[in-house]
């Protein structure tokens, strides 16, 4: 065994930046089910995409080649964070009293302080190239506007963020740095689309959605020819970007001579999950014993309580369908400060590892989550946001049975995103003011 220094963080030279991202579909067990057009209820075709992407994101989503080359423009964005540490939670596990061995991928490096700048550069680079002037999109807690705000900025590109109501109000720092990178940010819903104004005129105390998000930003983009559309989370494009931490996670644990038994994250739509375990699905599928732990709010259990099936992916249905898991594109998730999760479906890369049987999943509610959260900070000093939050809560338990169990296993999960925009969270957390509320009691009906 490698001395318990080396084993704190295992870092890679910026060289080792990957040069391709890894495409997962050519290796799935079977292809993903075709987009729909609403309009048609045929499969979507090339133009119905190109008029909400960018052509380079429309060739990205249904590719066939393994590996796609990262632009050296892109690559070179990357450098300024990647690659990141994996780290050795050794205070974790003495507190714990585990055999098991906990590392975490830690993505908060970046200069927005989570994983989603790795796709938000890309879709920024490829819409510049494309000669758009201006990208749209959604948002739940802000991490994703945050990272394509920059990107943006960085590119030469306006964007707009519609940011779900609910996180508007409760993290409007994240909304101050999207602005100060030059974002305009408005509340979902709002009065700026016709949808939105529908919707508050029936609810006007509706906190919002990603799904409400979605619907104002498609049809902002259907009024701006020169704009289109970035996500996420949702599609292949953004998981196939994302897979940057999957792939420099292998070579960090072939250094140290580790295979993962677990790799864990957290999922609201999928992008964190997608990158870590998407370069390991093959390793699965050749017999490897992995487990693949996506972990989400008992607020919005998509995977654990969702049914696998064709939905909308917006809620007004202006958007395709798609088959994965959901609980309803009319399903309103309610204000829990895990911003990022409160999606009613999940990518359909995602959905298909769950249908196939190759992903597992759990759910917890937010006071464990956030108790979670407060012990890693006090034992390693790293303040998870509350999204991260999530995949420490299923540790914890994941070590305790190896514990009870004398197994010696590898635990990895993904540390998304830092959380010293959340204190309000945090503070509230301390003060015994967070509640669990469960999904069934809050329905668009009772919004208002």
């Amino acid at each position: 065994m490698v001395p318990g220094k080396a084993l704190e963080r295992i870092d890679l030279p910026v060289e080792r930046i990957p040069d391709r991202w890894y495409n997962v579909i050519p290796d799935l067990p079977r292809m993903p089910e075709k987009y729909l057009d609403n309009r048609t209820g045929q499969p979507v075709t090339q133009r119905y995409m190109e008029r909400l992407f960018t052509p380079a994101m429309v060739a990205q989503e249904s590719s066939m080649e393994r590996w796609i080359a990262i632009p050296e423009p892109v690559r070179a964005a990357y450098a300024m964070w990647r690659p990141t540490p994996l780290i050795r939670a050794i205070g974790l596990e003495r507190q714990l009293g585990t055999p098991a061995e906990i590392y975490f991928k830690y993505e908060a490096t970046s200069p927005t302080g989570s994983h989603k700048l790795n796709s938000a550069f890309a879709q920024a680079y490829f819409a510049k190239r494309g000669g758009h002037r201006r990208l749209v999109t959604d948002t739940g807690a802000g991490q994703w506007g945050s990272a394509l705000a920059l990107a943006c900025r960085l590119m030469g590109l306006d964007l707009t963020v519609h940011m779900v109501r609910a996180s508007y109000h409760q993290k409007p720092y994240r909304r101050h740095l999207m602005e100060t990178y030059g974002a305009t940010v408005r509340p979902s819903p709002g009065v700026h689309t016709a949808f939105g104004r529908a919707l508050l005129a029936e609810y006007p105390d509706h906190p919002g959605s990603e799904a409400t998000a979605v619907s104002e930003s498609i049809e902002c983009v259907h009024g701006d020819d020169g704009a289109r559309l970035a996500v996420g989370a949702f599609s292949n494009h953004c998981l196939l970007h994302q897979t940057v931490m999957g792939l420099e996670l292998r070579e960090q644990l072939a250094i140290i001579d580790r295979a993962p038994d677990y790799l864990v994250s957290s999922v609201g739509c999928g992008s964190n999950m997608g990158g870590m375990v998407l370069p390991f699905v093959e390793d699965k599928l050749d017999g490897a014993d992995i487990t693949f732990l996506a972990v989400e709010p008992e607020a919005c259990p998509t995977l654990t309580k969702g049914e696998y099936r064709l939905d909308f992916a917006d809620a007004s249905g202006e958007g395709p369908s798609v088959h994965t898991y959901t609980l309803g594109h009319e399903f309103v998730p309610p204000p829990i400060h895990a911003g990022g999760l409160r999606y009613h479906g999940c990518a359909p890369l995602i959905g298909l590892l769950r249908h196939e049987g190759l992903l597992d999943a759990v759910a917890y509610p937010q006071t464990q989550v956030f108790d979670a959260g407060s012990t890693f900070a006090r034992i390693q000093g790293y303040l998870p946001a509350p999204e991260t939050c999530h995949p420490i809560r299923a540790v914890i338990d994941l070590a305790a049975q190896c514990r009870a169990s004398g197994r010696k296993a590898t635990i990895v999960f993904c540390y998304s995103g830092h959380g010293l925009l959340d204190l309000e969270a945090y503070a509230r957390h301390n003060a015994g003011e967070l509640r669990d509320v469960e999904p069934e009691t809050f329905t668009a009906e009772v919004a208002a």
